[in-house]
């Protein structure tokens, strides 16, 4: 394409944020060229340099624009910018694309599980991918726990078969993020945050759960500078440091075996005495310790991190309180603040759940942000308080967050829409009035 601008993109091996970004631009028939810096000094020293110090990967450019990483390019997507710099917008006055039966938000394990059983009752589901499109399993290198895999298999493997599976019966996934579902009429109103408009007679929100952070000082400043929300993705770029994971759940022992790969020692905040992780990563990570590969720092909290872009992480200010939860009695004698020399630190501190494009409708939460949805027994266990949107995965469950409960739900979630699809098909045919549920005041 002789008039497409130049699109340059940095890549690493076993990089989920990097397949994201060239699935994003294949998607829009963009074509480009990738460097990978995976064991190539003087790419990830040229990457390093056009990225203004940045040592994570991916890193974007178009005609010698630095773009940036991949939360750089989805939020230029989300937008509509990046459409407009590959000079591929389109204009839409009235911003309505088109209806569909069925409208899924996200492609985690839900969202796909779901379109694959929307598609094969022929309700052709148009699947929304969002701003973390394959959910938090593309960050996962190992599952070992997903039935049917004896010898485990990749998270972005699986994410993809369940995609091509999807395709397969019929769905149709398309990149980007919804802004906001307007549920006063039927069908529903829902709103790209690009302003394109789709209306549908039945949402599943499968959108599941993002990264958290801590908000502490130094985090803004140094996240892609030495800090990391991905261990899989920018492990590797801090070959023989000090490395620290915050954290006590699964993800946090998976990360600080992943690291040990990389790092001289790998050190594990966590804010209580017990981890909360399942008895296997605990044990796995148990023998790291016994290798001298992993130390547990526990009671302890990060209160600060300090470094420059131009020279990374230095080190980092912790608090220890043998009774836990140390930034909650930092006027406790008992309480230790101490600095602490690491030159990368990963969080690891759980999710928030996705839910803010649902805020305007009459879909209830609970007080984390977690969809509400019916239960019990019997059929209709997915659907919300709004007839029509059903949940599933990680934006409704909060407890088990496991890939096969994530499956279960959006198998659920799309025999529900069925029979709501069914139900509405019936009542048009006949002529009566489908109500709307009230939106709340």
């Amino acid at each position: 394409m002789s008039d497409q601008p130049r699109v340059e993109i940095y890549t690493k091996t076993d990089c989920p944020y990097c397949e994201k970004a060239t699935d994003l631009f294949d998607s829009k028939g963009i074509e480009y060229e990738t460097y990978n810096v995976t064991d190539d000094d003087d790419r990830f020293e040229e990457m390093v340099e056009r990225a203004n110090g940045r040592k994570t990967a991916p890193e974007v450019f178009i005609d010698d624009e630095l773009i940036g990483g991949w939360d750089d390019t989805s939020a230029l997507n989300e937008t509509g910018e990046l459409d407009e710099k590959l000079g591929i917008a389109e204009d839409n006055d009235d911003g309505i694309v088109e209806h569909r039966k069925l409208v899924i938000a996200g492609t985690g394990i839900a969202g796909l599980t779901a379109a694959i059983y929307a598609g094969r009752s022929n309700n052709e589901p148009l699947v929304i991918e969002g701003d973390e499109p394959g959910g938090q399993l593309t960050l996962t290198t190992d599952v070992a726990n997903y039935p049917g895999f004896p010898e485990g298999i990749g998270g972005p493997e699986l994410v993809n078969n369940m995609k091509e599976q999807a395709t397969q019966f019929g769905a149709e996934l398309k990149n980007g993020i919804i802004e906001s579902v307007d549920d006063s009429s039927r069908p529903f109103r829902v709103e790209m945050k690009d302003g394109d408009v789709y209306t549908a007679d039945a949402v599943i929100a499968a959108s599941g759960a993002s990264a958290r952070t801590l908000g502490i000082p130094g985090e803004d400043e140094l996240m892609g500078y030495g800090l990391s929300t991905c261990a899989t993705c920018d492990g590797a770029f801090f070959r023989g440091e000090d490395m620290l994971v915050v954290g006590g759940g699964d993800a946090a022992m998976e990360e600080a075996t992943f690291l040990t790969k990389f790092a001289d020692t790998v050190y594990i905040a966590h804010r209580r005495e017990e981890f909360r992780a399942e008895d296997y990563w605990v044990d796995r990570v148990h023998e790291k310790v016994e290798d001298g590969e992993i130390e547990i720092m526990k009671n302890t909290e990060l209160t600060e991190i300090h470094g420059s872009q131009e020279d990374g992480v230095d080190h980092v200010t912790l608090v220890e309180n043998d009774k836990g939860h140390p930034t909650d009695r930092l006027d406790d004698p008992g309480t230790e603040e101490f600095d602490f020399d690491v030159g990368a630190v990963f969080f690891a501190i759980g999710h928030t759940p996705n839910t803010d494009y649902l805020e305007d409708t009459g879909v209830e939460t609970d007080d984390d942000g977690y969809l509400k949805t019916n239960g019990g027994d019997g059929g209709n266990q997915t659907e919300t308080d709004v007839s029509g949107i059903f949940g599933a995965g990680d934006v409704v469950d909060y407890h088990y967050q496991q890939a096969v409960t994530a499956a279960g739900m959006g198998s659920k979630a799309a025999l529900d829409a069925d029979e709501y699809l069914d139900d509405l098909e019936r009542a048009d045919s006949s002529g009566e009035e489908v109500e709307p549920a009230a939106a709340d005041d």
